[in-house]
């Protein structure tokens, strides 16, 4: 089939190379001409694995092209997708919509024949509807038929995702449109996908609970977390436990500083205002979203707490900038809180990851910017684990205790083993692994902890010590709020 991709960015350049190289005939319009020259070269403007040697291949077997011209590209389609951005506005929970709605009527100047018009946009609830309307002011209403097909690509796994999805969702109301959309996904029938039809609104709202679910789960396992510390408890034990019960699953069950990216943060703030305007908030989810920004500063806060209470004029190396693993994608993502509150507190930060860089040179004022994880951590008071890269669960650790002035390492997303840290001779502080290691050892005066919590010694001697503790107490005190 003939299919137009408008959009060039993270899903429509994935979901155009993805259906290219399912044999389609496919089509990417960009409005950037520049980035349209460049594309033609073979040059992709995000990180993603795999997805240049996709590109390259289906464009040299001729199934996938770039233009910026829509009318060419459009000429005799069956189905022409919108995946433009819809980035948050200003106002709290507002999704901006003016790409979405600018595509649709760039659309409705170029259809000719029956077309699909496909919203592959995380849009909110109800937006198909509205593109419904813009074309058909301008379109006979039998000449076109709109569908709600949203994408569930994690970044650094999305051809994999693509190919061998958990469903594809499409909302369709159009029993034309419903025949071509099947052709388009039937062959990824030979590896069983299921594919749900649906109503569109009803696939609206599955792209929104299903994200503001898993952000449920993230913030549920690092709340956890902080329960295990109390009561000397392994969150790592706690989260494989739980994770193994079918009803639950282990995915997204894993501790660390708070979820970020594209996705998680905005589709929860559009979902609790969707909500409340329809008047049916969901409590639940107001509170993550409340939980998820305390936590960031909370990891900022543990940080401080390692290197003795004060980081102010210490070098401080974090390991890992954008918001997950596989990504170069900064939106978000923990790191943008963590490391300007670390400077406010007095912190010299220096900073490496491995796709990230040319993303937080712009984005992380102040920070010096090493060219290799070994340059990172040389003459450093303390190194911080912000984001789990594979290089860094490789390391050379003793290499790595030998470069830091002080053997302070706050893995905040629990990638080494306590006892190789132990015997290396690291202060380990890590995520919901209790008080079995350093926290005791670097701070003696905290008295054991038990499943009833502070010992009757440490609360009635020292009222004070839970600023040795990861989170609690008042953390204005060591210089950060």
């Amino acid at each position: 089939m003939r299919i137009v991709m408008i959009g060039a960015g993270y899903v429509g350049l994935v979901s155009a190379a993805c259906l290219a190289d399912l044999g389609h005939e496919v089509v990417c319009v960009e409005v950037d001409e520049t980035k349209v020259a460049a594309l033609k070269k073979g040059r992709i403007p995000i990180y993603e694995r795999g997805l240049s040697e996709l590109v390259l291949a289906n464009q040299s077997a001729s199934r996938l092209s770039f233009t910026a011209n829509l009318n060419d590209a459009a000429r005799a389609a069956h189905a022409i997708f919108i995946a433009v951005g819809t980035p948050a506005l200003g106002e709290v929970g507002s999704a901006d919509m003016r790409y979405v709605y600018d595509a649709a009527r760039d659309i409705a100047s170029v259809i000719e024949d029956f077309t699909v018009i496909v919203v592959k946009s995380t849009v909110p609830i109800g937006a198909c509807d509205d593109v419904e309307r813009i074309i058909g002011e301008r379109v006979p209403r039998n000449r076109f038929a709109v569908v709600s097909n949203p994408e569930f690509l994690r970044e650094g796994a999305a051809i994999e995702d693509f190919n061998q999805p958990d469903r594809v969702v499409i909302g369709v109301e159009d029993e034309r449109a419903r025949l071509v959309m099947a052709e388009i996904y039937e062959p990824l029938s030979s590896v069983r996908a299921s594919i749900l039809y649906t109503s569109r609104r009803s696939s609206e709202m599955i792209k929104y609970a299903a994200n503001v679910f898993l952000a449920m789960k993230v913030t549920f396992i690092n709340e956890i977390a902080d329960l295990c510390e109390r009561v000397d408890a392994d969150v790592l034990e706690v989260s494989r436990g739980v994770g193994l019960d079918s009803c639950i699953g282990p995915k997204f069950l894993t501790p660390g500083s708070g979820f970020g990216g594209s996705c998680f943060p905005k589709d929860t703030l559009v979902l609790t205002k969707f909500a409340r305007e329809a008047e049916a908030p969901i409590r639940l989810v107001e509170t993550l979203v409340e939980v998820n920004e305390a936590r960031m500063a909370a990891m900022a806060r543990k940080v401080i707490a390692a290197c003795d209470g004060s980081v102010v004029g210490k070098r401080i190396a974090v390991l890992g900038l954008t918001y997950k693993p596989g990504t170069d994608d900064m939106r978000e993502a923990p790191s943008l809180v963590i490391v300007p509150k670390l400077q406010a507190a007095g912190a010299q930060i220096v900073a490496y990851d491995p796709a990230g860089m040319r993303t937080a040179r712009s984005l992380l004022p102040g920070v010096q910017l090493a060219e290799y994880a070994y340059d990172c951590v040389e003459g450093a008071d303390a190194a911080v684990v912000i984001t789990e890269w594979d290089e860094f669960r490789a390391l050379d650790l003793k290499r790595v205790r030998a470069a830091l002035n002080q053997p302070i390492m706050v893995d905040l997303r629990n990638i080494y083993s306590i006892e190789t840290m132990r015997s290396l001779g690291f202060r380990y502080f890590c995520i919901g692994r209790g008080f079995r290691y350093d926290e005791r050892s670097a701070h003696p005066q905290v008295q054991e902890f038990s499943s009833r919590g502070v010992s009757r010694t440490a609360r009635e001697d020292r009222p004070d010590a839970e600023l040795s503790m990861p989170y609690s107490g008042d953390w204005t005190r060591i210089g950060i709020t």
